[in-house]
């Protein structure tokens, strides 16, 4: 993923490959070469307002650092542009790793689309305790249909104030970086064409590639795999 990197984690990358380097002078180089992390767009100073939710408790209420896996997923949906019309990619992301564990792409904005990225996720982890499922407050996870998974499958809701997505930072950190590291750089002729590229980036790249500052600069699934062989160890 050359381009989108910056100095701190090609330094990182560079000692995972057993050469010996100073950052300082991986930082010099990567100027000189013009490679620079990429950087989002800054929110404008007071745009986290939002009134409250009035159905269902914030639980979650921003405490993004989790101890544990399948405590607690983030979910949101976004749109991607194609030449056939847009695709409408929903997530679900634990919060424990950052490890992308359920995901859906359709060609509309419907209930389907949320409910099949959870179906995924809870297939996937076979959660043995309760988790709870952090959203915003769209129209796709205040519908009756979600509502009932969600009892069937021993699973608590929380979401954000409305008009409030500070409140889901992880779910829209995920999105921003998916947008600028791939799909502002492409153009999809197909939806076909955009899930094949939305499956390389998930499952090729962010799960087992992708460093993340908060697994200690490992990988989501480098990053569960070594806490699953500590706690084996004790």
């Amino acid at each position: 993923m050359a381009k989108v990197y910056g100095y701190r984690k090609l330094h990182d990358d560079l000692l995972d490959q057993g050469e010996t380097c100073c950052l300082n002078r991986v930082a010099r180089l990567a100027k000189l070469a013009g490679i620079k992390a990429q950087i989002g767009c800054k929110r404008r100073p007071g745009s986290y307002g939002g009134k409250p939710s009035l159905i269902v408790d914030n639980t979650l209420v921003r405490q993004f650092d989790v101890n544990a896996p399948d405590r607690v997923w983030v979910t949101d949906i976004t749109y991607i542009r194609t030449l056939e019309g847009f695709a409408y990619l929903a997530v679900m992301i634990d919060l424990y790793s950052r490890r992308v564990i359920g995901w859906s792409m359709q060609s509309r904005q419907t209930t389907d689309v949320v409910l099949q990225a959870l179906l995924m996720a809870v297939w996937r982890r076979k959660p043995k305790n309760r988790v709870l499922i952090h959203s915003d407050q769209g129209s796709q996870f205040t519908s009756m249909d979600w509502a009932s998974f969600l009892r069937a499958h021993n699973l608590q809701h929380s979401m954000s104030r409305r008009g409030n997505c500070h409140y889901n930072a992880v779910a829209e950190s995920f999105f921003n970086l998916l947008k600028r590291e791939r799909i502002r750089r492409r153009t999809y002729k197909t939806r076909i064409e955009a899930r094949q590229d939305v499956f390389d980036h998930i499952e090729m790249f962010n799960n087992p590639k992708r460093k993340h500052v908060q697994n200690g600069m490992l990988s989501p699934v480098e990053f569960e795999r070594q806490q699953e062989t500590r706690t084996e160890g004790v």
